[in-house]
């Protein structure tokens, strides 16, 4: 059965795996290099910091997603406005986990009093887009081009799901 919670420090390791995982092996996120360890340990440090949740799906003892949120841009005008990121360790995709963790997100996201949340995805994926439209998120727009990776430019689609009336 899989369960959601906040993540811990101990959780930062297989964090830190699921992530690398997705750099590079996926074109889930335009990054390049693997996270370190210290990296991980800092990038939780500084979600707990600015009160940004981490939460993590686990199995028995075994964490198998994550999911966070951050400001979407850097201006205070934005400060309703987050984005999302979502990572399912490599055997444990297609298993309904990403939906579990994205839907206690938004639960936490509208319980801050949070107007939106925006997703940015490649639109090679598929998996990502429709789970996302499945629980309420619109296309809202389509970067072509926007990164490069694995020798090929990637489109990058936003979507977004308002979170009050």
């Amino acid at each position: 059965m899989i369960d959601i919670r906040d993540a811990t420090l101990e959780d930062s390791e297989a964090i830190r795996a699921i992530y690398n995982d997705a750099v590079l092996n996926t074109t889930a996120v335009f990054d390049y290099t693997a996270r370190e360890p210290q990296a991980q340990r800092d990038w939780m440090a500084m979600k707990a910091d600015q009160n940004l949740p981490v939460l993590v799906a686990v199995d028995g003892a075994a964490v198998v997603g994550y999911s966070s949120f951050g400001q979407f841009r850097p201006w205070p005008a934005f400060l309703y406005c987050v984005e999302n990121a979502i990572y399912i360790a490599p055997d444990r995709r297609g298993q309904g986990i990403g939906q579990k963790l994205l839907t206690a997100l938004v639960a936490v996201a509208a319980q801050r009093g949070l107007r939106s949340m925006v997703a940015a995805i490649t639109a090679e994926n598929a998996a990502s887009l429709h789970l996302h439209e499945k629980l309420g998120f619109t296309r809202t727009g389509l970067i072509r081009d926007s990164g490069w990776k694995f020798d090929r430019w990637l489109d990058l689609v936003f979507l977004q799901r308002m979170l009050q009336s």
